[in-house]
């Protein structure tokens, strides 16, 4: 497979990181705000619905889950009818069909709104991403690096989205703000379209394959059984991760507005604004991350994927333990409020764990799943992902009875356990990869003639 290349790298690899981009700044934005529309009183300047916290995280969790959930099924629908490239189409002009309709007011709107955004993300959320890791050969040592500078992609949408679409929306109105998260997906799906020419290769239908003579299908080989057992277990991590890393749309988006003071240099920050924090830290912390874990694999030290993952749960959990020594001075605090300090440093540890953790999973994907189901293991991958968002909106609901600090202790305790006891059995479950984490430095990206 011969493709074009810009800075080492596929050019196919560039328009997936602007689609994306783009995407992610439609989703974050629309994250930034949801919740705080949600519950802005009817009778402000700029009304919400007026709900209460508890109704408020309820929807908001089942539509996180949602959102990733239908990953599944956009996952088959690839692998079985349309190939990656066609879903990822169909997928964003859903998603902004969605967000037209939350330019409108209206309850049925609203909801009509959400359906098509849940359906849209979940069609071209995994299939993208597969679409990454099929620009690579099997052993490619950059495979890896490419992840990090697409999900860099990821988080320059996820961090310019809060700040743009939540001044918007929170300041201005609601609704341009969710119709400015729309016209950012039809800028992706305009990169989309334009960069069909570097995709030639990738994302294709591809029929499935049957015994000879038969129609019963090609089954899994004993090696491939392995490596799925593996992946399986992977997801289980991915769901514990982002159930506590997505308390920040929620919970602590919640505990920003009420309980952090937020003036700084005499402006006091909108809520929503921190939510640009996670994406500013991993666009400038990124790449020296790529780079530790590059050294660290030539000095000969365990640098496997799930290793990876198990030493980002760890440090994900020391951010919960800043923010229950936040939770801590808000109690001995005569304004009841904590300073934005703990915030900074949480978020930042928070990302640290993330970068060890989800764009070394969708690598880990593209490497254990068989061609045949990677776009549904993708899915699942992703499905996890919405798992943990449900748990996420769960633990924020208990939050409201048994307080911040319990709730910031538990995720705490939790993630430094569970993180310790993965890196304990990594050397075990290394062996059911069968060499397919493993790097070969002799493949190459083929240049074009």
């Amino acid at each position: 497979m011969k493709q074009q290349t810009l800075w080492g790298h596929p050019k196919g690899l560039y328009i997936l990181f602007f689609t994306e981009l783009w995407e992610r700044f439609s989703f974050y934005g629309m994250r930034a705000i949801l919740i705080l529309y949600l519950v802005a009183k009817t009778d402000e300047l700029n009304p919400g619905f007026g709900w209460d916290n508890v109704t408020a995280l309820q929807l908001y969790g089942w539509y996180t889950m949602l959102v990733y959930a239908m990953g599944v099924p956009g996952g088959l629908l690839a692998d079985r009818l349309l190939g990656q490239k066609k879903a990822v189409m169909l997928g964003g002009v859903l998603i902004i069909i969605g967000h037209a309709l939350l330019v409108i007011n209206g309850e049925w709107q609203f909801y009509s709104g959400l359906v098509l955004i849940i359906l849209g993300v979940g069609s071209l959320k995994p299939n993208i991403s597969s679409m990454v890791g099929g620009l690579y050969r099997q052993g490619d040592a950059k495979r890896d690096s490419a992840f990090t500078i697409f999900y860099v992609g990821i988080n320059i949408g996820a961090f310019s989205a809060p700040l743009i679409v939540g001044y918007v929306g929170e300041v201005i109105n609601w609704n341009y703000g969710f119709g400015l998260a729309g016209i950012g997906m039809a800028l992706g799906q305009i990169v989309f379209v334009y960069g069909q020419k570097y995709l030639k290769e990738v994302g294709n239908y591809i029929p499935p394959k049957f015994h000879e003579g038969t129609k019963e299908p090609v089954k899994l080989t004993s090696i491939e059984k392995d490596r799925m057992i593996v992946l399986l277990l992977s997801f289980l991590i991915v769901v514990i991760f982002w159930g506590a890393y997505e308390q920040a749309g929620g919970l602590m988006n919640l505990y920003a507005k009420e309980k952090i003071d937020r003036v700084m240099l005499g402006f006091e920050v909108p809520a929503s604004f921190l939510q640009s924090l996670h994406a500013f830290y991993v666009i400038l912390i990124g790449a020296p991350i790529a780079w530790f874990w590059v050294q660290w694999g030539k000095k000969g030290w365990e640098s496997s994927s799930l290793f990876k993952m198990g030493l980002g749960t760890i440090i994900t959990g020391f951010g919960f333990l800043l923010l229950a020594a936040a939770a801590m001075e808000t109690m001995e605090s005569l304004t009841g409020k904590a300073p934005i300090y703990w915030l900074f440093g949480a978020y930042f540890l928070h990302v640290v764990g993330e970068l060890c953790i989800s764009p070394v999973a969708l690598s880990f994907i593209t490497k254990m799943a068989p061609a045949k189901f990677v776009s549904f293991m993708m899915g699942a991958y992703f499905f996890a992902t919405a798992l943990g968002n449900k748990l996420a909106g769960l633990v924020g609901e208990a939050a409201q009875s048994a307080g911040e600090l319990t709730i910031f202790l538990g995720l705490f305790g939790f993630c430094v356990g569970f993180g310790l006891l993965l890196i304990l059995f990594v050397s075990r479950l290394k062996k059911l990869t069968h060499g397919a984490d493993d790097v070969d430095d002799n493949v190459v990206v083929v240049e074009p003639e």
